[in-house]
Order: C-alpha cells, then sequence, then structure tokens
C-alpha cells in the first residue's frame, strides 16, 4: 500500500478520464478536453510527490515552492533523478498535454510513467 494515498488519487483518477473519456484512437485521442483534465491532474500529482519528498529533505524549513524554478533549483540540491522526472512530467503533462492540449497517447504515457518513477523514489 501506498503512503500517500492522495497521490494515487490524482494518478488514479487521471487514468480513468483517459480510459473512459478522452477517447483513445490507435496513437491519439479524439476528446483533447479530457486529455488537458486528465494531465492537469496528473501533472499536480507529480507536485504533490515533490512536495513530500521536499518535506522530508528541509524538514520544519519547508516552503512550498511558487514556480516550476523554484522546484527545479530546490530539488536539483538534493535528488537530480526526482528533478529529471519532474522535468519530464513538466513538459509532456503540463506543457503539451494540459497547455497545448496534444493527442499523442505515447506523450502523455511517457509523462505518467515519469510521474509513477517520482513516485517510487518518494516510496
Amino acid at each position: 500500500m501506498n503512503a500517500y494515498p492522495e497521490i494515487d488519487r490524482y494518478l488514479n483518477n487521471a487514468k480513468e478520464i483517459l480510459g473512459t473519456k478522452a477517447q483513445k484512437d490507435g496513437s491519439e485521442y479524439k476528446d483533447i478536453k479530457y486529455v488537458q483534465m486528465a494531465s492537469g491532474t496528473a501533472y499536480n500529482a507529480a507536485l504533490m510527490i515533490a512536495d513530500e519528498y521536499l518535506k522530508k529533505r528541509e524538514g520544519a524549513k519547508f516552503v512550498k515552492p511558487k514556480s516550476i524554478e523554484d522546484y527545479r533549483n530546490r530539488l536539483r540540491k538534493y535528488n537530480k533523478t526526482l528533478l529529471s522526472y519532474l522535468n519530464e512530467a513538466y513538459d509532456t503533462l503540463h506543457l503539451a498535454g494540459y497547455y497545448h492540449g496534444t493527442p499523442s497517447v505515447r506523450t502523455i504515457k511517457e509523462g505518467l510513467d515519469a510521474t509513477r518513477k517520482m513516485l517510487a523514489i518518494l516510496n
């Protein structure tokens, strides 16, 4: 069992949205609105993972980062692998999936995989 049920809930919601509403058709999704919704949800899970990691590392000094650059600068000090996965989640889920609304199944899958790898580091 995962020690972070809220993060699991976000990832499961993203997967459910993609599976039931985004209408996968081969290598693309048909309904971009739901791709954007699922991508945003999964990206929020990635940020929650980064927050939990930073809480563990910084303890009482932890203050929630205010930007992706703040996340990057702080993670760079502690765990470059986690930083790499966060960058991948940012590029694929936030920028391509949420912001630009990519229909690419492969792109969204890569972002979800990066987020799951972040969670594995946290656990």
